[in-house]
């Protein structure tokens, strides 16, 4: 009997551990170091067989390269990492919704799903529709949500001062 819950309880654990919420929890991490370098707080995991295999945060103040997005540098650490330039069953996690030249290169990919917290209702990519993505590729959005809106909010509200 004693068995029988703790595989129950390491069950439970197990899918907690691996959920939606947990990795934009480590995308929300990585947008914190870029907002302590004074990068747009963007930041991004890709995730493969429930393990990350790529993490990143803006980089286009650092790198004075305006395609240095969190997306684009997460893509290109994941597909060396994987030896290819398809992500067929990778799972993007990232803080903000990613803008239309991401969009494109997700496309390029092949992801399998995108995950993003919040909107960018002036930048990002669903404005256009979700014919920006590789047909196959699933997209949710809102996790964390409050979190992602209010760490770009108090970013660009200490820019203003």
């Amino acid at each position: 009997m004693f068995l029988f819950f703790a595989l129950l309880t390491f069950a439970a654990m197990k899918l907690s551990v691996f959920s939606d919420e947990h990795f934009m929890r480590q995308a929300l991490r990585e947008a914190e170091k870029a907002k302590d370098l004074g990068e747009v707080p963007v930041g991004a995991v890709i995730v493969s067989n429930n393990q990350i295999i790529a993490r990143s945060h803006n980089h286009t103040e650092q790198l004075n390269d305006v395609t240095a997005h969190a997306e684009i540098v997460a893509l290109t650490a994941a597909a060396n990492y994987l030896g290819s330039k398809y992500l067929v069953d990778c799972t993007l996690y990232v803080t903000l919704e990613p803008c239309v030249m991401c969009a494109g290169a997700l496309q390029w990919a092949q992801l399998d799903r995108l995950v993003y917290g919040a909107e960018d209702e002036k930048r990002g990519f669903m404005r256009f529709g979700k014919r920006l993505l590789h047909p196959k590729t699933k997209v949710e959005f809102g996790i964390l949500e409050a979190e992602a809106r209010q760490l770009m909010q108090d970013f660009f509200r200490l820019k203003r001062l």
